[in-house]
C-alpha cells in the first residue's frame, strides 16, 4: 500500500483527522487577500472539505449538530447588546432598515429561484452565497429535514446548498464591498471624505471638549512650578484645571516641602509647589514656554499670552513622574450613561483624571470614532488610561473593569444552550402546519437573550473575547467542513451543470437588494451620507464593505453606523435561511 492509498484509508477509518486537516487548510489559505479581499476561512475551508471528501469519508451527524450550535448562540451573544439596543431606543430606524435591507435579500433570491427553476437546495445555497451568511445553511438543512421527505431525496437537496453557496459567494464577498464603497457613492452622488468631515464637525469633530479624537487619548505628563504671584494660587485644583480653556487637564500630584502628595480636586495650590498635570501634548504644549501663560478668557487660545505669569518654566521631576497608571477595559453596564456623549460624560465626576483610548463595540469588535458627540451604550468596552484611583472610580460610573482572564462560564453556555434549544425543539401547530424554531434557531435566540443580559448585569455569562471568537470561528468552520465533507462527491458533477447560470444569478441576487437598499437609506430614512453605507454594510453583515468604505471615506466615520444593523442583520439572514426553505417547500 502507497503513502497516498495509507493517508486516504486512515481518513475513511479516523474522519476526525480529516476534520482537522480540513480546518488547517482552511485557516492556512482562507487567510491570503488581495487589496483585503480574499476567499476568508469558511469559504477556504468548504472548498478543502469537498476536495477532501473526494475520498468518500462518512461522519457522524451530532457532531455538525452539536458545533453549529455552539456557533449560534455565540452569534447571539455577541450581538445581544446591540440588537435589543437597535430595536428598543434610539437605534431604532437604523434597525428598522436592517429589517427592510434584510427582506429585500431574501426575496430577491427567492424570486430567482422561482424563476430559475432551482430547487429546494440549490436556492438555499444561492441565498447562503449571494448573501455571505453561511450560518443559514444550518437552518436551511433543519428545514429540509423537516419537510417529511424520502432519505435520498433530503440527502441530495442537503448536498447541492455547498455547490450554490461555493459558486456565489465570492462574488457575494467581493461585488457586495464593489457595490457598496464603489459603484454606491457614484449612483448617490455622495462626496464621502467630505462627508465624513462635515459629520464629524457636527459631531463636535474641531472641539477639544474631552479630546476631539484625540486628545482623550494621546496624553503625556508634566511637572510645572507655580511661581510668586501666580494667579493659580489659593484655587483648589479643580478650579485651575478650568483655567487652560476647552480642553482637559488634571493636576495629578505634587511636590510640597519636597514631599510628593496625592491631588485631588479640592487640593489647594501653594507657591513653591511643582505640580504634575496630566493632558493631551497639544494643550500642555500651550502651558510650557518662556512665561507661559493660561488664558483668563475661556475659549481664546491667543488670550493664553494675555495673563499674568500663571506657571513657570517646566521643570525635570522624574519621582513625581512616576505615577502609577494602567490600562484598563471597562465593560459599559450602568443605564445612567447609557446613550449618554463624551461630552457629557467629561463632566462627571467620576472622568476627572481619565483619558479615553478606545471605544470597542459590537460582536465584531467595531472601533468607534472618539469625538464629543459620540454616545455609549451598554454593551460598549472603553479602554481607560489614569491613575489607578482615577480608573477605579470612572470604572465604577461607567460599569465594571473587564481585566482580561481566560476562564469561561462553561455552565452558563451549557446551560443557555440546552434552554434555547429545548424551547427551539417545541413545535405549534397552526392551521395543521407545524411551525418551530428549531434547536439551531434556539441557540441563536438563547444567545441574543442571554448576551443582552450578560450586558447589563455582568454578575454571571462571562465568556472571554478569544472564547467567543473561537465558538463563533471555529464552531462555524467545523460545521461547515463537516458539510463540505459530506457533499464533497456530488460537488464536481454539479458545478458542471450548475455553474455559469449560478454564477450569474447569484450576482444578481448580491447587487440587486443593495443598490435598492442604498436609495432607500438615503431617501426614505435619510440616513446621513457619512454613516449611510456603512449602516447598509452592517445590515448586509459584510465586513469587507465596511473595511473598503472607511478607506475611501479616509475616516473610520461610517463604522458607527455598523454595529446596529449588524446585529439585526446578523441575526434576520441566518433565520432566513430556515423561512426561505418553508416559502419555496410551499409554493412547490
Amino acid at each position: 500500500m502507497g503513502m497516498a492509498s495509507w493517508i486516504a484509508a486512515t481518513l475513511r477509518q479516523y474522519p476526525e483527522i480529516a476534520i482537522f486537516l480540513t480546518l488547517a487548510l482552511g485557516y492556512y489559505f482562507g487567510k491570503f487577500t488581495f487589496k483585503g479581499i480574499g476567499l476568508g476561512s469558511v469559504t477556504a475551508t468548504l472548498l478543502a472539505g469537498v476536495l477532501i471528501g473526494q475520498l468518500g469519508i462518512t461522519i457522524s451527524a451530532p457532531l455538525k449538530a452539536t458545533v453549529f450550535l455552539l456557533f449560534l448562540f455565540a452569534v447571539g451573544y455577541g450581538v445581544g447588546p446591540q440588537f435589543v439596543r437597535g430595536v428598543a431606543k434610539d437605534g431604532l430606524p437604523q434597525a428598522l432598515f436592517s429589517v427592510v435591507q434584510c427582506v429585500l435579500c431574501l426575496l430577491v433570491p427567492v424570486v430567482i429561484a422561482k424563476f430559475a427553476g432551482y430547487d429546494l437546495g440549490y436556492a438555499a445555497g444561492l441565498y447562503s452565497g449571494s448573501q455571505t451568511i453561511s450560518a443559514a445553511l444550518g437552518l436551511s438543512t433543519d428545514a429540509i429535514n423537516r419537510l417529511g421527505l424520502a432519505a435520498a431525496d433530503a440527502k441530495r437537496l442537503i448536498d447541492s446548498m455547498p455547490i450554490a453557496y461555493a459558486v456565489t459567494y465570492m462574488f457575494g464577498t467581493v461585488g457586495s464591498a464593489i457595490v457598496i464603497a464603489l459603484v454606491g457613492p457614484a449612483l448617490l452622488r455622495i462626496d464621502l471624505v467630505a462627508a465624513c468631515k462635515e459629520y464629524e464637525e457636527k459631531q463636535g469633530g474641531k472641539k477639544e471638549v474631552g479630546g476631539a479624537g484625540t486628545a482623550w487619548h494621546r496624553w503625556e505628563m508634566r511637572a510645572f512650578r507655580v511661581p510668586p504671584g501666580a494667579r493659580v494660587i489659593g484655587l483648589r485644583a479643580i478650579e485651575a484645571e478650568a483655567m487652560v480653556p476647552n480642553a482637559r487637564v488634571f493636576v495629578q500630584r505634587l511636590r510640597r516641602d519636597g514631599v510628593i502628595e496625592e491631588a485631588t480636586a479640592d487640593t489647594v495650590l501653594r507657591e513653591g509647589d511643582v505640580v504634575a498635570i496630566a493632558g493631551s501634548r497639544e494643550a500642555l504644549v500651550s502651558i510650557i514656554g518662556e512665561r507661559a501663560k493660561v488664558a483668563a478668557v475661556a475659549g481664546s487660545r491667543d488670550s493664553l499670552t494675555k495673563a499674568a505669569s500663571e506657571v513657570s518654566i517646566e521643570v525635570d521631576d522624574p519621582e513625581l513622574l512616576s505615577v502609577p497608571v494602567e490600562g484598563v477595559d471597562v465593560y459599559v453596564t450602568n443605564k445612567e450613561v447609557d446613550g449618554k456623549t463624551l461630552a457629557e460624560l467629561a463632566q462627571r465626576p467620576g472622568s476627572r483624571g481619565v483619558f479615553l483610548r478606545r471605544i470597542t463595540r459590537g460582536a465584531t469588535a467595531t472601533t468607534i470614532p472618539i469625538l464629543p458627540n459620540t454616545q455609549i451604550y451598554r454593551g460598549d468596552i472603553v479602554t481607560l488610561v489614569g491613575r489607578t484611583q482615577d480608573i477605579a472610580a470612572a470604572s465604577k460610573m461607567l460599569g465594571v473593569m473587564d481585566r482580561p482572564t481566560d476562564i469561561a462560564d462553561v455552565a452558563f453556555i451549557g446551560g443557555a444552550i440546552t434552554l434555547g434549544a429545548l424551547v427551539g425543539a417545541l413545535v405549534l401547530k397552526v392551521s395543521g402546519v407545524p411551525l418551530t424554531l428549531s434547536t439551531a434557531g434556539g441557540a441563536l435566540i438563547a444567545g441574543l437573550v442571554f448576551g443582552w443580559l450578560r450586558s447589563v448585569r455582568p454578575l454571571f455569562g462571562r465568556i472571554p473575547s478569544p472564547t467567543v471568537w473561537f465558538m463563533n470561528s471555529v464552531g462555524l468552520n467545523i460545521f461547515i467542513a463537516v458539510v463540505g465533507i459530506s457533499a464533497g462527491p456530488g460537488f464536481v458533477n454539479g458545478l458542471k451543470t450548475q455553474g455559469i447560470g449560478l454564477f450569474l444569478w447569484g450576482a444578481v441576487a448580491t447587487t440587486l437588494p443593495l443598490v435598492f437598499g442604498m436609495f432607500i437609506g438615503k431617501y426614505l430614512f435619510r440616513f446621513h451620507d457619512a454613516i449611510l453605507l456603512g449602516i447598509l454594510s452592517g445590515a448586509r453583515t459584510t465586513t469587507a464593505s465596511l473595511g473598503l468604505v472607511c478607506d475611501r471615506a479616509q475616516s473610520q466615520i461610517p463604522a458607527l453606523g455598523y454595529t446596529v444593523t449588524y446585529a439585526v442583520g446578523n441575526t434576520l439572514l441566518t433565520i432566513w435561511g430556515m423561512v426561505l426553505i418553508m416559502v419555496l417547500a410551499r409554493g412547490q
